[in-house]
């Protein structure tokens, strides 16, 4: 089984599975801060996910949301390290809890597959809707088997945006403050609860952009790929080329990422370092 069909296998298991258990009385359980939760059907997506990969790849390295914040792996020695490990699996088991939690569409799985620090496949599975976003380095992105690419909008008062508000309350004010002049710019902004989801809308040209502070590896690194193989631009806020490490980022169709960078050029990231 090629490291395509594995993530999509393992995607897939946990979206049904996920999907099954929505609904229904959940205990949940605070991480970082209030903002941040967690259920035990993110564990359990996470041992499955890791268990399909493991047991086809075992002498491969695993990087899971759950499991890091349990045992207080420091995120920035291992992505230090990325570029001399083989092959790195990064797994959010439920990308957008919070919609999970009170049975909102619009939760995700999201696998990506790291080489020598280079991302080379990204999978996105939408249990909701049953769509399987994917895309490897060089061959495309798609849906369900079907191309996907960028939208072809040109200006941003014609294109939609989307951002997101993590856990972190300081990021979570520059983000709102950066509203002020992106909803000046375009024709509308949407919070649908999932980086991952926002970045595969990117990739099929359902958005136009998205930004957004704060954020994991895990929660973008599979949508990072999907938006390059689709014909899209990934950078840091700074309009820097993305890296494994930005918790800042903007994606888009290139066409409007000038205005987007313009737009969060007149905000700051000094106070949160």
């Amino acid at each position: 089984m090629s490291f395509l069909e594995t993530a999509c296998k393992a995607a897939k298991q946990a979206g049904k599975m996920i999907l099954s258990e929505v609904n229904k009385d959940l205990v949940t359980e605070k991480k970082s801060s209030s903002f941040d939760v967690v259920t035990e059907i993110d564990k359990q997506s996470e041992r499955m996910i890791r268990s399909c990969i493991l047991e086809s790849y075992p002498d491969h390295s695993f990087l899971g949301e759950e499991e890091t914040f349990a045992s207080a792996q420091s995120i920035d020695q291992i992505l230090e390290s990325a570029q001399d490990i083989p092959y790195l699996w990064i797994v959010d088991p439920i990308d957008g809890t919070a919609n999970f939690i009170n049975g909102i569409p619009g939760f995700t799985v999201s696998i990506a597959l790291v080489s020598q620090g280079e991302l080379v496949l990204g999978v996105i599975y939408d249990p909701c809707r049953d769509e399987l976003f994917w895309a490897e380095r060089g061959s495309g992105a798609y849906c369900n088997g079907n191309p996907i690419s960028i939208s072809t909008v040109e200006r941003a008062v014609d294109s939609v945006i989307a951002t997101g508000f993590v856990s972190t309350t300081e990021f979570r004010e520059i983000n709102i403050a950066s509203m002020e002049h992106i909803g000046k710019e375009f024709r509308t902004i949407r919070v649908l609860g999932s980086a991952a989801l926002h970045l595969a809308y990117v990739a099929s040209g359902k958005l136009g952009a998205f930004w957004e502070y704060g954020l994991s590896v895990w929660d973008i690194a599979a949508g990072v790929l999907l938006v390059k193989e689709a014909g899209g631009m990934v950078t840091n806020t700074e309009g820097e080329t993305y890296q494994l490490s930005n918790q800042n980022i903007v994606a888009s169709n290139l066409k409007v990422h000038p205005t987007v960078l313009n737009c969060l050029s007149h905000h700051s990231l000094k106070s949160i370092g």
